[in-house]
């Protein structure tokens, strides 16, 4: 079934993504001069600036919508970025939500102190479809500074590939109609499995999302 009219239901926020045992894929888009730079080395070189914030995303579709399938300034080139599971989750057990959340922190006060101190930042943004539609769950995005960006490009990067041409492909047939094509050439991404302990560091959810519906009063009033 296509992802426009699919109607199966998926906690409001949970990590998919392409997984394995060993690793897990997540997507950057960059210029040319940046993605031909990490591919010739096999993980990032200059002119990436360790400096900076990076965000990573385990959603190819949310890359294509963040990216305009590849078309805007800056994004022109999609990395497939595949990095260890054991350094994924040590972004994630240093990681603090970008946002307040009332509840998950004692105060905002206690949530700004420790956005301050941690390497990682984590957002939940409405998934979206293959046509870049917003659903009605969360995909994650993981922001990762200082220490955390020195750990990705020097221990936790397996190799990288660019998916470009795909992304063109995948694109030409959205634009042609041919959704359910699309979503076959795009590698399926499943539940992460995550410790009890890293979920609730991250605000993930088990409660179940349909249709723009939530399952339960409250689910739909999470942050975007």
């Amino acid at each position: 079934m296509s992802a426009e009219h699919s109607t199966t239901a998926y906690p409001f926020r949970q990590i998919r993504a392409a997984h394995d045992e060993q690793a897990l894929t997540v997507y950057q888009a960059y210029p040319a001069a940046i993605a031909d730079a990490a591919l010739a080395v096999g993980t990032f070189a200059p002119p990436f600036k360790r400096e900076r914030m990076t965000w990573i995303k385990p959603s190819f579709r949310w890359m294509m919508y963040r990216s305009g399938w590849a078309t805007k300034p800056g994004q022109e080139r999609v990395l497939a970025v595949r990095i260890s599971r054991e350094g994924f989750e040590w972004a994630l057990a240093h990681a603090c939500l970008s946002h307040y959340e009332h509840g998950r922190h004692s105060s905002a006060e206690e949530w700004k102190t420790a956005l301050a101190a941690s390497p990682v930042r984590i957002q939940w943004d409405p998934e979206r479809s293959t046509g870049l539609a917003p659903l009605p769950h969360r995909a994650i995005q993981i922001g990762l500074s200082r220490e955390a960006v020195h750990h990705y490009v020097d221990d936790w990067i397996l190799g990288i590939v660019d998916v470009t041409p795909l992304v063109h492909e995948v694109h030409a047939l959205v634009r042609d109609g041919h959704t359910e094509t699309a979503d076959t050439k795009i590698t399926p991404e499943t539940s992460y499995p995550l410790p009890r302990n890293l979920a609730t560091r991250i605000g993930a959810t088990s409660e179940l999302v349909c249709e723009g519906r939530p399952s339960h009063p409250g689910a739909g009033t999470e942050p975007r």
